[in-house]
């Protein structure tokens, strides 16, 4: 086996030949049997009594009071296609032989986080099903559980390419896509779209991945399932959910109120199944629904949030002062501006922008923090507007650091304009002009509204020596023979 692998061919080939042979075989022998005929039950039956702890645990499932609430007693996998149903016991097999196939082979929370996502979403997509469709709802849970099978598989199997990946997502404002892409030379979704191809698990599977199918009501069922289950990990009353919530009424047939409950409902679900599954470690890493357990999710959330680090601070600081001396490269500079802001003073979210077109416009240059990356793409701001001037302009002229929210600047909140709250948000900002010397590069913007709280003097102290120091360096480097 390879210990490196890079590119979609080599990945599947890892997959299916050394790492998963044989879930791929019980994925795929549980996926092509269709109920309609009696050699079909026997069918079912033979491929899970192939394995006997596989047996045993379906078993303990269909026993389990959520899938036999009578409980009359199951004692083989021929008694339990009768008294639940072929399709629960077949989802039943398909589940079971994923999550315990993959969490056997890992730890990493990565993969049980994404398990639970998936198991969640299969969930939600089902009971979305239950109104659209008159049957094939078990359908969409398997497309919706299988929906990010390629990622699974990589955080089960890849080893130390995973442990490269987990280190390179771990770093400050990096742009997942782009660092999966360069890792592993393909994304989790062409993964995901190869391994059910080659695993044969039909339409609805690789339907929900591409666009153009989303008014087929199944696909349509597992494409908001897997949406809303990515959602929830952000808390049930953000602007996401919400849309969210509004798409499923609309679909669905009923009020935002009723969608709500229904979506709700659905996860509470999801957690009983999980544990019907055995599977506790799943359970408490689905979005609780309870009010109470919400607002503490929400603290242990707040507690995790970026906080400021002061050897950091105080390393990045020292580190801008001695490329001042040493007229180092641009790229090395920025790094260690954004560090120290990010990562030092605990600023979530920051963006350099560098007066650009000759001098027209404010352009994004470098961002960091969560949601930033449209910014680095699509933040353009006119400099010279007469009809509406505007904050950034207005530090640039009078070469001052701002701290925009509070008393002292209020003077200045009607240049703050409409278009500027649209695209940063409301609420407090820093925000200072970035000079070579006397020679105008841009203005360096910072703020804490990922999390909302509120800016501190400190904060503002540091914001202003980094913004001098980056000056310096530019203006060092501008002297470079």
């Amino acid at each position: 086996m390879p210990t490196t692998c890079h590119g979609l061919q080599s990945w599947i080939d890892r997959f299916n030949h050394a790492e998963l042979p044989a879930l791929a075989a019980v994925v795929q022998d549980l996926h092509r049997l269709t109920q309609g005929n009696k050699s079909s039950v026997q069918q079912l039956a033979d491929v899970l009594l192939r394995d006997a702890a596989l047996t045993t645990k379906v078993l303990r499932i269909g026993n389990s009071v959520y899938y036999n609430p009578s409980q009359e007693p199951i004692r083989t996998i021929s008694r339990a296609i009768v008294l639940i149903g072929f399709d629960s016991v077949r989802q039943i097999g398909l589940a079971v032989s994923l999550i315990d196939g993959l969490l056997a082979r890992s730890s990493r929370d990565q993969l049980a986080e994404l398990l639970a996502c998936s198991f969640h979403a299969a969930v939600q997509a089902r009971n979305i099903a239950g109104y659209v469709l008159s049957k094939n709802n078990e359908e969409v849970f398997i497309a919706a559980l299988l929906h990010h099978v390629g990622e699974l598989a990589f955080w089960g199997c890849a080893g130390d390419a995973a442990d490269d990946l987990a280190s390179a997502l771990a770093q400050p404002g990096v742009n997942e896509d782009e660092v999966v892409l360069q890792l592993l030379g393909t994304s989790f979704r062409q993964l995901s779209l190869a391994l059910v191809k080659s695993w044969n698990l039909g339409d609805t599977v690789s339907l929900a991945h591409q666009s153009t199918s989303q008014n087929d009501p199944a696909v349509k069922a597992v494409t908001l399932g897997a949406k809303i289950s990515q959602a929830a990990l952000k808390g049930w009353d953000t602007p996401a959910m919400e849309e969210l919530v509004g798409q499923l009424a609309i679909f669905i047939g009923v009020t935002p109120q009723e969608a709500l409950q229904q979506v709700l409902a659905s996860a509470d679900e999801t957690v009983k199944m999980a544990a019907t599954f055995g599977a506790s470690r799943l359970c408490k890493l689905i979005p609780n629904t309870d009010p109470e357990q919400i607002r503490l999710q929400q603290e242990q959330r707040k507690a995790q949030l970026l906080q400021p680090n002061l050897l950091i601070l105080q390393q990045a600081l020292q580190d801008l002062g001695l490329l001042v001396s040493r007229r180092a490269d641009l790229s090395l500079v920025l790094d260690t501006l954004f560090k120290g802001l990010h990562q030092g003073a605990g600023l979530e979210r920051i963006m350099l922008l560098v007066l650009a077109d000759e001098h027209s416009c404010f352009r994004a240059k470098r961002v960091i923090g969560q949601g930033t990356e449209a910014w680095r793409h699509d933040f353009i701001l006119p400099v010279s507007q007469s009809e509406q001037p505007h904050i950034f302009s207005y530090a640039l002229r009078n070469k001052e650091a701002l701290w925009m929210g509070v008393p002292a600047s209020s003077s200045l909140n009607e240049l703050v304009t409409q278009p500027i709250r649209q695209r940063l948000g409301q609420g407090m900002f820093f925000i200072a002009p970035l000079l070579a010397g006397t020679r105008e590069i841009g203005l360096l913007y910072a703020d804490c509204r990922v999390s909302g709280r509120a800016l501190k003097h400190e904060q503002f102290i540091a914001f202003q020596r980094f913004t001098q120091l980056t000056g310096r360096c530019l203006e060092a480097m501008s002297k470079k023979a």
